[in-house]
């Protein structure tokens, strides 16, 4: 995959030294209170090292009841000022797109929530999927995806379950095989699965 980021040095004024930590696309993925949404943003926070001075926090969840609110507040509070946050549950391609850049990377928190938005509105989910994938080799700049791994559990019983556990599960390999680096959380701790 051809990428417009990293820079070259020639080109830009980031020293390419200070980014390299930071893949062109990450994928963080996990199981529920794993640490994923934490771990990727300290991968964002210290990727840049002393050159990092903000990233956008994609947010695809819906703000539906006081204890989401709650929630989402406690996660603003904790990234503090220098993450802005833009909330988007369905144009997804769009607003990475439009919001990555090479001195101020995306994080998307997260997949999963996406992937549901897309089902519940009644689109179709694998055009939607193919759209994302193709728009990560334009980014100028970095983008760290979290999203839960939902397979390894039993098999859903009922038909709707089973459809949404597919549609995650080829979300995450998709992006899995478009990503430089992918890495899986649990108790906090992450296992490197893919690294580019």
């Amino acid at each position: 995959m051809q990428m417009n980021w990293p820079p070259r040095a020639e080109e830009d004024a980031i020293d390419t030294k200070e980014v390299s930590a930071l893949r062109p696309v990450t994928l963080v993925l996990g199981g529920a209170a794993s640490g994923k949404s934490r771990h990727a943003e300290t991968l964002i926070e210290t990727g840049f090292g002393t050159a990092w001075t903000g990233a956008t926090y994609i947010a695809t969840a819906h703000a539906g009841d006081a204890e989401m609110i709650d929630r989402i507040k406690r996660h603003q509070q904790r990234r503090g000022d220098r993450w802005q946050t833009v909330e988007e549950p369905m144009a997804l391609a769009y607003a990475i797109a439009r919001h990555a850049a090479p001195d101020r990377p995306v994080l998307v928190d997260c997949l999963t929530l996406w992937i549901t938005n897309v089902m519940l509105a009644d689109r179709d989910a694998d055009r939607e999927t193919r759209h994302l994938v193709d728009t990560l080799a334009g980014l100028s700049g970095p983008v760290v995806f979290v999203a839960n791994e939902v397979g390894l559990g039993i098999v859903p019983m009922n038909p709707l379950a089973r459809a949404f556990r597919d549609l995650a599960g080829n979300l995450n390999q998709a992006i899995a095989a478009a990503a430089d680096r992918v890495q899986f959380l649990a108790a906090g701790l992450p296992l490197t699965l893919k690294d580019n």
